[in-house]
């Protein structure tokens, strides 16, 4: 135990194994909606059990939940034992569903997605061990990497109020049915962790999941599995492996995909890394993260990993913050969440069994915690503020990380412009405005 607490650094970091291991239990059940979802994202909903794509390749969604589990768990643990923080990495949502929806369509085959998510993270891996992505996160001003952590905050809560049903999002902005059980579950779920906090339970959020998902049995909500362990069919499994169609890559229809996978998880793992070290008190005095290039350099290795055995774009998880919340410092904490994600290749009927109505309850905790960095923004000095704020209203509204830190970047720059404080402003922030303007433009059609 000894070397254990030596080789994560536990005690510097003010933790212990108990601790380190609630929290890693605490981030995956709180992400292990990626296995259900990501099969769906590629797949298709619905009962349909598998897909031929138009090369005559059999996709299963089985094939796809083995993959995503393995692959997220070997990631997570090299982030764990090589970056030593408490993040937690999976298949990304967002270019899964855009890309997935492409093959259902037949306007792709499932080797094209492979050979545009190869691409799209060697252009990461360059990026990161030449530095150049550790250079854009120095250059951005610190009252914007402020704003990320407020703003990845209300993008959590809004997860939680989507997955449980307490609002909705389609056709506009309203309230869910309270009539629902699963929705009168989700609120009784975030009662129980709000009280639990109130009286400093540790672990009340993965309690108040637990809590919620037992209640959940006797509602409907909760369907227990027929059998809490099964030997995954890896038959299919050498469908997804190695599966590169690189005709028609270097299109303008294809360069655009390339374009926004490569973007989105850009600043997607920016927000998460930076927001979720922020609330670990990890952050320097200027809102930089010591080390970040190798969290950059992992989530790039495991974009490349991921293509090689089917795996869309591996990004760090905004749910990494649960376990956080739950007292995580260290790679310890990524660890266990490795481990877990192993485990679950035997026990997917275990896991799988928790309700979104018990993980959303723990989202939209985590969210209203994560929007106290809010106050350290300065809104006194308009021209810093504008930024900020424009960025918070496009991810509330979007329901997009990498469209709100484009936005408020854009919004900063603009600002500082108009206002004649261009020397105010980083070079580099000009050449970055470029790719973000043509991300608004070719993102919208697709």
């Amino acid at each position: 135990m000894g070397q254990l607490s030596k080789f994560f650094g536990l005690r510097e970091r003010k933790t212990s194994v108990k601790t380190e291991v609630i929290a890693g239990l605490t981030t995956f059940m709180t992400m292990a909606y990626v296995l259900v979802v990501q099969p769906s994202a590629i797949v298709g909903f619905g009962a349909v059990p598998a897909i031929v794509d138009i090369n005559g390749i059999s996709v299963s969604k089985e094939a796809v939940v083995v993959t995503c589990a393995v692959i997220s768990g070997l990631i997570t643990l090299l982030m764990g034992l090589y970056a030593n923080m408490p993040f937690a990495l999976s298949t990304g949502m967002g270019s899964n569903f855009m890309l997935g929806a492409l093959l259902q369509s037949g306007s792709i085959s499932f080797g094209q997605i492979m050979a545009v998510i190869l691409v799209s993270g060697l252009i990461f891996l360059g990026l990161s061990v030449f530095g150049i992505r550790d250079l854009i996160v120095r250059m951005i001003p610190k009252n914007i990497k402020l704003a990320i952590g407020s703003a990845i905050g209300f993008f959590i809560a809004y997860l939680g109020f989507k997955n449980t049903g307490i609002g909705v999002f389609e056709g506009g902005i309203g309230l869910g049915d309270f009539r629902s059980p699963s929705v009168i579950l989700a609120v009784v779920g975030l009662l129980i962790i709000a009280a639990l906090t109130a009286f400093k339970v540790k672990g009340a959020i993965l309690i108040g999941i637990v809590a919620t998902t037992l209640l959940g049995i006797p509602f409907g909500v909760t369907t227990l599995p027929t059998q809490l362990f099964k030997l995954p069919d890896f038959s299919q499994v050498g469908n997804l492996c190695f599966q590169f169609d690189f005709s028609g890559l270097f299109t303008p229809a294809f360069i655009v995909l390339i374009f926004i996978a490569f973007f989105g998880d850009f600043f997607s793992t920016l927000g998460t890394v930076l927001g979720v070290a922020g609330k670990a008190g990890m952050l320097d005095e200027d809102g930089n993260l010591p080390g970040i290039q190798k969290p950059f350099l992992v989530d790039a290795i495991g974009t490349c990993v991921g293509a090689l055995t089917g795996c869309t774009t591996i990004t760090t998880y905004v749910e990494s913050s649960s376990g956080v919340e739950a007292g995580g410092r260290t790679g310890l904490t990524a660890v266990t969440t490795a481990a877990l994600f192993l485990l679950s290749v035997f026990a997917a009927p275990l896991f799988l069994m928790i309700p979104d109505a018990a993980t959303g309850p723990a989202l939209i905790f985590v969210g209203f915690l994560m929007m106290a960095d809010i106050g350290k923004i300065d809104f006194s000095n308009f021209s810093e503020a504008f930024g900020p704020f424009v960025m918070i209203l496009f991810v509330i509204f979007t329901g997009s990380i990498a469209s709100g830190i484009a936005a408020g970047i854009l919004a900063h720059v603009f600002i500082k412009c108009i206002t004649g404080r261009f020397k105010e402003v980083h070079p580099g922030m000009y050449v970055l405005c470029v790719p973000l303007v043509l991300y608004f433009l070719y993102n919208t059609p697709l």
